[in-house]
């Protein structure tokens, strides 16, 4: 019987993802999620697989599960993400921080404790201003998150790599997925618009940091962080994106312009950058989709729907304007971690929890 892998998240983006490319490669997995309407659903579109529905803020569930499943692997991708970590930053570390430490105890208690590959994120960098920044983002890079979830990650990286455990640290960039996607909530769509578009962001599609992951289970990767964004033609800036592909989707024009960063703040900037990938690249052999790959099956999949989505696009532009951060907001440059504080809460990451 083969190995079994665990999947935490397992019903998100990245985490269907995942089970999908681990399934396609004849893995035996165990998903497992909140047992809740919209990953219920989720798990409907997925080929069978074993489904074990958790809470891992519960640490007598964790130890139940692992018991239950004792993984050779375990993928840690659930997580609460921007901009829903700083509406509930309470809740955000006990995802993003305390189940990671659960998973861990648990796993070291199992008679043969499983590689720990842990779902990491270029936020841990903090803030980048590409006026004065002109290296890209490596392993080695200094960690200064800017923000609740960057400082998440951090901790929870430093939980597993004092586990014990053979681990593994995957670094995510810009995650996207040429799957036409209605179910955009305004909130996200603010908080997007709130980024400066000018901040550099290397982004890389869904299936291939599903790649990355089932590849690192099994890797002579064991101690490694590895930064996953997709090749060069991935390495874009923040207004690059919602434009070009609200373009492929046939709402051109659709997105309205959107401001630039400070150059004389380092602190106004998003965290994102571009990223050294080589490493990673002949580790995990992953990167296969490249950004006008992507927008060309964004395109496909739309078929017909571009045509009615063209005759709608001025107004979503309207929609979007009066949506934005900056209608009527003074000032010439973005002021993302203002306007985030504005609409949830404070997302330094040097407050306590609440």
């Amino acid at each position: 019987m083969p190995e079994t892998v665990l999947v935490t998240g397992a019903f998100g983006l990245v985490g269907s993802a995942t089970v999908r490319q681990l399934l396609a490669d004849g893995r035996r997995v165990v998903a497992t999620d909140l047992d809740v309407p919209a990953n219920r659903k989720a798990a409907t579109l997925l080929p069978p697989t074993d489904v074990r529905w958790a809470d891992l803020t519960d640490p007598d569930a964790v130890v139940a599960l692992l018991g239950a499943v004792s993984p050779a692997a375990i993928v840690h991708l659930a997580a609460i993400i921007p901009p829903v970590c700083y509406a509930r930053p309470a809740l955000a570390r006990r995802v993003n921080v305390d189940a990671t430490g659960f998973l861990v105890n648990a796993a070291k208690a199992l008679p043969t404790p499983p590689r720990f590959v842990q779902a990491s994120s270029v936020a841990a960098y903090g803030a980048r201003n590409p006026h004065h920044v002109t290296d890209v983002l490596t392993a080695d890079t200094a960690l200064q998150p800017s923000d609740n979830y960057g400082a998440h990650k951090v901790e929870a990286e430093q939980l597993v790599r004092g586990s014990g455990l053979d681990w593994v640290v995957l670094r995510l960039g810009g995650v996207l997925t040429s799957e036409p996607r209605f179910d955009l909530d305004l909130d996200t769509i603010y908080f997007e618009a709130s980024l400066p578009l000018d901040g550099r962001i290397q982004t890389v599609d869904v299936r291939d940091v599903a790649r990355a992951f089932v590849a690192a289970t099994t890797a002579p990767v064991i101690g490694d962080t590895l930064l996953i964004g997709g090749d060069d033609s991935h390495r874009l800036v923040q207004g690059d994106i919602a434009p070009s592909t609200a373009a492929a989707m046939g709402l051109v024009g659709g997105v309205p312009a959107r401001r630039k960063g400070n150059p004389d703040s380092d602190t106004d900037w998003f965290a994102t950058d571009w990223m050294d990938t080589t490493r990673s690249a002949e580790a995990l052999n992953f990167q296969r989709v490249s950004w006008p790959q992507l927008l060309a099956e964004t395109a496909d999949r739309m078929g017909w729907r571009r045509y009615p989505a063209r005759l709608a696009a001025p107004l979503a532009h309207a929609l979007l304007r009066r949506r934005s951060p900056y209608y009527r907001y003074p000032g010439r440059y973005a002021d993302p971690w203002r306007v985030i504080g504005a609409k949830w809460d404070d997302p330094r990451p040097d407050r306590s929890p609440t």
